[in-house]
């Protein structure tokens, strides 16, 4: 089976340096992330190879005026234009800089070749259908891309709030930008029924679970995979903070109810966002 893997960061050193990052420090050091070896980015395609994974999406991610760390949507470019068969990159995108996210927006769509855009709400501390947001959504639609907003409970987060990425939220961003195609990542957890909910009755909104599978209530998730949002669940590994391996093994063991919604799942869905030809 195919395998698209809707979040992907690859374990290189100059990525794995998130590790020390003012957002995600006492994050990664309760987790033990600065055990996760380091690897070439050739190395690491050959095990993605390995494993099935037909494309990986590398997300950026722009934290600049909050936690002062400047993504670098160059740097997903370059890993793109390294193995353009295997990863896809989405720009990572800092609302507060206005006019100038848009145009690193745009430039990096139509110059550096990526293709969507990737939020960071309880980073940026502001509302999901905050105004800041609205002019992103509207460049995305007239680009005609996807847009991953990264949710979650933020754990160790200094200064960071969950409530600024709840269902409810993404719910408006839904109805104001009926044609843009939203990837709840992260399941928005602890919101469990509140996010299959805002996902069953929104055609463009889609969600991945990943960190949270195994968390309590995200059978429920599951559950609505193999009922009324079939189309709407992506797999996604989290990779490093998730081993991508340890993952595909995972998805291999959850409860779906048959292989046609397993390969929904594991790559059809995100075949169907992302326009491949599969």
């Amino acid at each position: 089976m195919k395998i698209i893997d809707f979040r992907f960061r690859p374990n290189t050193p100059d990525v794995m340096a998130i590790g020390e990052s003012k957002m995600f420090k006492a994050l990664c050091d309760m987790i033990g992330f600065s055990n996760t070896k380091t690897q070439d980015l050739a190395e690491i395609v050959e095990e993605l190879n390995e494993h099935g994974v037909y494309k990986a999406v590398i997300l950026g991610r722009d934290a600049e005026t909050t936690y002062q760390w400047k993504g670098s949507n160059d740097g997903v470019a370059n890993m793109v234009n390294q193995f353009p068969d295997k990863f896809i990159g989405f720009a990572g995108l800092d609302p507060h800089k206005g006019m100038a996210a848009i145009k690193e927006l745009t430039r990096s769509i139509n110059e550096l070749g990526l293709k969507g855009a990737s939020i960071d709400p309880y980073l940026a501390q502001i509302y999901v259908n905050d105004a800041k947001y609205y002019p992103i959504y509207a460049k995305c639609c007239e680009l005609d891309i996807p847009i991953v907003i990264t949710t979650g409970p933020a754990t160790l987060v200094p200064n960071a709030v969950i409530d600024h990425v709840a269902p409810r939220y993404i719910d408006f961003v839904a109805k104001d930008f009926p044609e843009l195609k939203m990837i709840v990542s992260h399941g928005a957890y602890p919101w469990v029924s509140e996010m299959i909910t805002v996902a069953q009755r929104n055609t463009n909104v889609y969600l991945d679970i990943s960190e949270y599978e195994n968390f309590p209530f995200a059978e429920y998730y599951i559950k609505a995979a193999n009922t009324i949002i079939s189309d709407k669940l992506l797999f996604a590994s989290a990779h490093p903070f998730q081993d991508f391996k340890d993952c595909i093994k995972l998805y291999n063991e959850l409860p779906f109810s048959n292989e046609e919604i397993r390969a929904n799942v594991m790559y059809k869905n995100a075949g169907r966002i992302l326009k491949l030809d599969m």
